[in-house]
């Protein structure tokens, strides 16, 4: 991902004032949650604002997953309307950034949650992508311990001739 991107996706906590109007008065007028308008759980649908406030994400991120192809609203004029699987995918393409993912490894899985019912390429291409990020993480903490080791090592040779010096000094009557 580049610069740019990632920008985008992590300029997490601003909304429009449009949006939140827009969603009081869309809750207001019986189009809020599941069940205020008729509508059944199954049925319920998101705006781009309350899936944002949910997630606590910009709308930007948002329409950044979209454009990649990782979320697809309907459109109701210049509204876009997210579905529960939506909601479900952007949940999804969330919890892999998290984890480290990269969004074309996110592309990758959620294609095949689309192909395979049975959840069972998706599951395998899971357990792959984790293994490869647990050894990845394995091998960074052991690069991690070696800087450190080396780290401390390096402070302690430079304390103690700082101490060979000071006495030294010291010895010599000239103490700094």
């Amino acid at each position: 991902m580049t610069m740019n991107e990632n920008q985008q996706v992590r300029a997490g906590g601003r909304r429009k004032a449009a949006s939140l109007a827009t969603r009081g008065a869309k809750q207001q007028s019986g189009g809020g949650p599941a069940g205020a308008g008729g509508e059944t759980e199954a049925e319920r649908t998101y705006s781009i604002g309350e899936l944002a406030d949910e997630f606590d994400i910009t709308t930007r991120t948002i329409r950044f997953y979209e454009s990649r192809g990782l979320i697809t609203p309907r459109r109701a004029g210049t509204s876009r309307i997210y579905s529960r699987r939506d909601r479900g995918r952007l949940m999804l393409i969330l919890r892999g950034k998290n984890l480290g993912f990269s969004l074309e490894d996110v592309a990758e899985y959620l294609k095949l949650y689309d192909i395979d019912p049975s959840q069972r390429a998706q599951t395998e291409l899971l357990i792959g992508k984790v293994d490869a990020a647990i050894a990845d993480l394995d091998a960074k903490r052991a690069d991690l311990e070696r800087s450190l080791r080396d780290l401390k090592e390096l402070r302690a040779k430079c304390a103690e001739f700082l101490r060979s010096i000071n006495a030294e000094a010291e010895a010599s009557g000239k103490s700094r």
